[in-house]
Parts: structure tokens; C-alpha cells; sequence
């Protein structure tokens, strides 16, 4: 560990509620701690360009309660090739950053195991920035409870003309392949059903919805879809029910970027600040390589390897109580 050396600060990929809270946290920790820290704006594709500036505690002041991240974001296909890479590594030299805090998603920390593995003298600290909640290693990720908040509130909103109109609406939530969105905010709204790609049966999803609940007692259902490609999306189902059971009158909402802001929650702030502030220590015990996570409410180091190597799996418990409860 050498503190002549900076800490540099990234966003990568989507943004996230808590990226804002998890910058100040690691610009914070870093500087109690003897370094010094710079921040690298649009993520990879700014590290490339060497859109790097010094930030102090007066920079990441009154930035806890902002959505969105004050360092930008972007996605970069240069930093998918090696030349790409070897351009980042250079304006690390240059501007005397040994240690990179990397903040994104699944796709932001496969880049990160990639140039760690080409460049080790870089120590690389993940921290798991992304709504979809689809790491491995944590049992949640900085931005994913704001994000199931705000669609709890919108799904309320929607009940209220799905109820006065006898309607089926469909209400479609990101999540990318992952259905920990859809899931909870099903329970979580008191929707009908939520389709999601981890529920792998030979059951017709659509199907069991209509013949359970909505064709035996209820005038006005909320369904919560996946935008998984796999499913086809909201617009997929409610098309099917137009033909299939054209009896009922069908809406489709689909609630797109609003998703990803908004001040963070009281949780995601949390989350964010131990998590940033463990991305320091994580550099004082010269850890390399790994993302913060929080398993059973306790910091844990996650190799990248394990974090990205597959698919997050779901609590199937989740969908029984989805099932019971909704009839």
C-alpha cells in the first residue's frame, strides 16, 4: 500500500440512487485515512479520454441525498478491447492513480476483473452500483431499494385507475434478466402476479394468472412484468390477452427511466456509505480484485469472479407468497 498514491473514483453503466452517497463515502474514508482522491468522469469512456480532476470533501458535500452520480456515467465499447484498456492504464499512470474504485453494475465490474487481470499493479475495488440487484455475493446492491420504492408508488398510483376502470394493466419494471424488481414489487403493491424470468415452468405464466385470479374474482388486476427479452415484456402479454380473452380491457404501462431516479432512500444512503467506506479499508488490508458486499448485514470481500460468473437466483419462497397471497 502506497498512500502516494491516489484513489480514483468511477461511475459506470446505469445509474444508480446511492452512487452520489457511496462517492462521498470513499472520498471521505480515503481522506481520513491519509489519501488523496480523484475523480474520473463518464466512467470508463471519461478514464479513456483522461477526464480526471482532485475532489476533497468540500466536492462531495451535500451529495448524500442527490440521485443520479456527480461523476456521470457512461458506457464504453473502448474499454472492451484491450487497446482500450491499455489507453485507461496510461492515464492512471499519468495522473499517479494506483487504486480504482469502480461503481456499476455487472457489466462495469466484468471490465474491471478484465483490467485488473492485464494490469495488476492497479489494485481495482468494486462496489455494486446497479437497480437490477443481479450480483453475486450481496444480498443487495446500492440503488435497488429506491428503485422497488419508486415502483411501489407508481403501481399504487396505477391500482387506483385499474380499479375505477376494470381493467388488466400490465406494468413493466426493469431489471435487465433479472426479476428481483418484478418480484417484490409485487408483494410489495399487492399486484395479482408478477411474470419473471426465473419462474422456469411449463405452466403458462399468463395463463395460471387468468384461470386463478382474475377470471374467478376480480374485476381489476395489476400484473408486474419483467422487461426481460426472455418474457417479451409487458407489450407481449397484454397483446396475448387481447386475442386470447378479448373480454377484457387491457392497459400497458411501462415505467422506463423513472426508475433509476430520485433521492435515494434512507437504505440505499446506508448501503452506500459502509460500502464505500469498506472500499477504503478493503485498500488499507490490500485487498485487490474484490467488490463490496453485504451478506447478513456484514461487509463481505467478493472476488469479481464470483460476482459476475452467473445468474443471481431468486428466493423461490417469494413467488409462493406472491401465489397465496393474491387470490
Amino acid at each position: 500500500m502506497n498512500k502516494d498514491l491516489f484513489i480514483g473514483i468511477l461511475t459506470s453503466g446505469g445509474d444508480a440512487s446511492g452512487m452520489n452517497a457511496a462517492i462521498r463515502a470513499v472520498t471521505r474514508a480515503a481522506i481520513y485515512n491519509g489519501f488523496r482522491v480523484k475523480g474520473i468522469y463518464r466512467g470508463y469512456e471519461g478514464l479513456i479520454a483522461g477526464e480526471v480532476k482532485e475532489i476533497t470533501t468540500e466536492d462531495v458535500s451535500n451529495i448524500i441525498q442527490r440521485g443520479g452520480t456527480i461523476l456521470k456515467t457512461a458506457r464504453s465499447k473502448e474499454f472492451t478491447t484491450p487497446e482500450g484498456r491499455r489507453k485507461a492504464y496510461d492515464v492512471l499512470k499519468r495522473e499517479n492513480i494506483g487504486y480504482l474504485v469502480i461503481i456499476g453494475g455487472d457489466g462495469s465490474l466484468t471490465g474491471a476483473r478484465l483490467f485488473a487481470d492485464e494490469y495488476p499493479d492497479v489494485v481495482c475495488i468494486g462496489l455494486p452500483g446497479t437497480i437490477d440487484n443481479d450480483l453475486c455475493g450481496t444480498d443487495t446492491t446500492i440503488g435497488y431499494d429506491t428503485a422497488l420504492n419508486t415502483i411501489v408508488e407508481c403501481v399504487d398510483k396505477i391500482r387506483d385507475t385499474a380499479t375505477s376502470h376494470e381493467r388488466i394493466f400490465f406494468v413493466e419494471v426493469m431489471g435487465r434478466d433479472a426479476g428481483f424488481l418484478a418480484q417484490n414489487s409485487a408483494i410489495a403493491s399487492g399486484a395479482e402476479a408478477a411474470i419473471i424470468p426465473e419462474d422456469k415452468t411449463d405452466v403458462d405464466q399468463l395463463e395460471q394468472f387468468i384461470s386463478r385470479g382474475f377470471r374467478k374474482t376480480k374485476n381489476s388486476s395489476i400484473v408486474i412484468v419483467s422487461e426481460s427479452p426472455k418474457d417479451g415484456g409487458a407489450m407481449h402479454y397484454a397483446e396475448r390477452v387481447r386475442k386470447e380473452y378479448p373480454q377484457y380491457e387491457v392497459r400497458v404501462s411501462i415505467l422506463g427511466h423513472l426508475q433509476r431516479g430520485g433521492a435515494p432512500s434512507a437504505g440505499d444512503r446506508i448501503l452506500a456509505s459502509r460500502l464505500g467506506e469498506a472500499a477504503v479499508q478493503a485498500i488499507l488490508e490490500e485487498q485487490r480484485n474484490v467488490m463490496m458486499g453485504i451478506r447478513d448485514n456484514e461487509i463481505v470481500y467478493v472476488p469479481f469472479s464470483e460476482a459476475i460468473k452467473r445468474d443471481k437466483p431468486i428466493d423461490k419462497n417469494l413467488i409462493r407468497v406472491l401465489d397465496e397471497l393474491s387470490i
